[in-house]
């Protein structure tokens, strides 16, 4: 009987696969890349068309072994690491280090981690793809040349400690910008005015907004003209200039991409890009499923298409009929129309079996899974269904030349929302209300009139979400580089994360301005967006892998020259702060650090004395009468604590508050979930808090 060795990157995917093989098949783990360029040097001959330098990962030596042992007793020897380029090159090496013939059919690949999927590409093994490992090599490459030709000269010229990449700048100087975008501006008044009107017989208001004067449109800008306008209406009869009502339909958003389920994983469950891929990566390498054993429950999850299998849409489309009724489904299949800079390489992401709902695997697997499972497959299945129907109103109304506005929109048939709102809809309206009945000409009279002011707002600080949604539309990296680019910018702590907005550190703003004054390329979004698809096209064999290398290093050896003198001038000097080192009794300074500034003696190496800067919060201990401040923990998370810690162990998570609990005269915090912030007592024996969990 002949005997095959399969090869795929993580434990949980060899556990899955070979339970649907046979006893003739052993599949084996490699954890991920086996060679990779040394940490110690460049690891690039740059005198030789970039040919990279790879060595065995420390630590994977015993592996290496076990890979070769048992390649030898092997008649075949599969290749199935992730279908793309990660994967491939993954493979190339596994190929190289097992002494495999690359052009040969040794590499499979599977969409999903299902039997009938890994059974049929088994049937359809192919050589290795150079084309893809080529692409691969050269971010590899790109990325290691920019990170260990900029980082020494930053620590040199600027601060020790200091790195650059290549995206991750780009991705940092998105985030600095908006920053100083917020900081500049200025915000401008601006009022509305709100009339209540009442049809006769009527008791329930119609709220008309002022749009203009004799058919004009006109922005108030002050409160004198507000109330010009209210003078002008008070006393007077609105009439019905216009009114139209029309059913409007909505079709539901497509399944996700990579990037839009962790935009839609931030805004609806606040998790991180981090967080999402994880739970992705899991489902996609398979779980344990209570009667159907261990199975891959979603598709690859690192895709930016919107292509569907249409056997997944026929499954879909059983499920929905059998479900919510026929009524819930369209005629045909539903298509989406994947962009323009999409890969389009697999599948969105699905369900792999469609008739295992959310419910099924609830207690069975993680929080983290099932909600990730549930958000995947009640997305898929919506987008499925029929278009979402409204009833919609738009009525105009004239009163002393005025002209007020108002519209209204219910739900007459729910479609895809039965299933699935997206984040950005959640506050629409969800239930079938009646719609006030109007007709042109009809007199209604004036029951109230609201004016409010208001002022401009600035931009939002990018969200995770955000973030990724403007790389993406830019072109700035792939689905598989988003999660680590922002993971990247967290960990160097060029940005932090304040109540899920990403905010620069001081930094993150310095190594941004340095390199903007002296590597425009690097931070520039074009560039990037460029550099993006010269990778693609050496992965679609219509460009040398050594040609894109050559084209950006050239005139960066250029810059890095300059550079070299530039930086030279640039000075970071430490403020002197009133605060004395207790050790030695030298004036302690103001430091920058991963996670923003710090106290620091300027005696180092001598005396190495450093501690927070503590900001106080104007609460009292509730213990012992000192001071609450401000903290950070190691991993840069904020939180409150007593002063004279460790010696008083009180601590808050949430941000105390200055007004007591009217209660117990205990602390009271803010506490912020999704968009919203509550305040709760921070004291667990408090009436209040007590209540709240009899609620639930």
């Amino acid at each position: 009987m002949a005997n095959y060795l399969v090869i795929v990157e993580s434990p949980a995917k060899a556990k899955t696969i070979n339970k649907y093989l046979g006893k003739n098949y052993t599949v084996i783990a490699s954890m991920g890349h086996m060679r990779d360029l040394p940490k110690s040097q460049l690891g690039i001959d740059m005198e030789n068309g970039y040919e990279p330098r790879y060595i065995t990962i420390r630590g994977k030596g015993d592996l290496m072994a076990k890979l070769k042992k048992a390649a030898k007793t092997a008649d075949k020897i599969y290749l199935a690491t992730d279908p793309d380029r990660e994967g491939e090159a993954i493979s190339w090496h596994l190929a190289s280090i097992l002494e495999l013939d690359s052009k040969k059919a040794c590499r499979i690949t599977f969409n999903e981690v299902t039997k009938s999927a890994v059974v049929a590409s088994l049937k359809a093994a192919r050589p290795i793809d150079e084309n893809l490992v080529n692409a691969q090599q050269a971010r590899r490459v790109l990325d290691r040349i920019v990170g260990y030709k900029l980082s020494p000269i930053l620590w040199k010229k600027v601060k020790k400690g200091l790195s650059a990449g290549r995206v991750q700048s780009v991705a940092t100087k998105l985030v600095v910008d908006r920053e100083r975008e917020i900081a500049a501006f200025e915000p401008k008044e601006y009022w509305t005015l709100t009339a209540s009107l009442l049809a006769k017989g009527e008791k329930k208001a119609i709220n008309a907004r002022f749009y203009g004067v004799n058919g004009k449109k006109k922005e108030l800008s002050s409160e004198s003209e507000t109330v010009a306008i209210k003078e002008k209406v008070k006393d007077s009869i609105f009439t019905v200039k216009s009114v139209a009502y029309t059913d409007k339909s909505q079709q539901p958003s497509p399944p996700f991409t990579t990037s839009t389920l962790q935009q839609e994983a931030s805004r609806k469950l606040g998790f991180t890009s981090k967080r999402t891929m994880a739970a992705a990566q899991q489902l996609y390498e398979g779980v344990t499923v209570p009667g159907k054993g261990t199975l891959g429950l979603i598709t690859y999850m690192r895709t930016d298409s919107l292509r569907i299998n249409p056997d997944a849409q026929n499954m879909a489309r059983s499920v929905i009929a059998s479900k919510y009724g026929a009524g819930f489904m369209p005629k045909t299949a539903r298509n989406f129309k994947t962009g323009k800079n999409a890969q389009d390489a697999h599948e969105a992401i699905r369900p792999t079996v469609v008739d295992i709902e959310p419910e099924t695997i609830k207690g069975a697997v993680s929080a983290d899974l099932y909600k990730i499972y549930k958000l995947i497959w009640e997305r898929f299945i919506a987008s499925q269904m029929s278009n979402a129907v409204y009833n919609t109103m738009n009525a105009e109304f004239e009163s002393g030349g005025t002209l007020f506005k108002a519209s209204a929109k219910t739900l007459s048939f729910a479609g895809y929302r039965a299933v699935y709102v997206d984040g950005s809809e959640e506050n629409e309206e969800k239930e079938i209300k009646k719609l006030p009945v109007l007709e042109k000409g009809m007199e209604l009279s004036l029951s109230e009139l609201l004016e409010e002011q208001h002022f401009t707002e600035p931009p939002a600080r990018y969200t995770e979400a955000a973030l990724i949604k403007t790389m993406e539309e830019n072109g700035i990296g792939r689905p598989s580089t988003y999660a680590p680019t922002i993971s990247t910018i967290l960990d160097r702590g060029y940005v932090a994360r304040e109540r899920r907005m990403l905010k620069p550190t001081e930094l993150g703003g310095v190594v941004t301005d340095i390199m903007a004054e002296n590597f425009t390329d690097i931070v520039d979004v074009e560039f990037t967006a460029n550099m993006e698809q010269q990778l693609d096209n050496i992965e679609e064999g219509n460009e040398k892998w050594q040609n894109v290398i050559d084209r950006f290093y050239k005139p960066f050896e250029k810059d890095l020259k300059k550079a070299e003198e530039a930086i030279s001038k640039v000075e970071l000097k430490d403020e002197v702060s009133d605060e004395i080192c207790e050790k030695c009794g030298r004036n302690m300074v103001i430091k920058l650090g991963r996670f923003g500034k710090f106290l620091a003696c300027p005696g180092f190496p001598q005396c190495r004395n450093a501690k927070p800067i503590l900001r106080d919060t104007g609460v009292k201990c509730p213990k012992c009468g000192g001071r609450i401040v401000e903290r950070r923990s190691q991993r840069g998370k904020k939180y409150f604590s007593c002063e004279k810690a460790p010696a008083c162990d009180f601590i808050l998570w949430d941000e105390p508050m200055k007004t007591p609990c009217p209660i117990c005269g205990g602390v009271m915090t803010k506490k912020y979930q999704k968009r919203t912030s509550m305040t709760v007592c921070s004291n667990p024996e408090c009436e209040s808090n007590k209540k709240e969990k009899g609620k639930k």
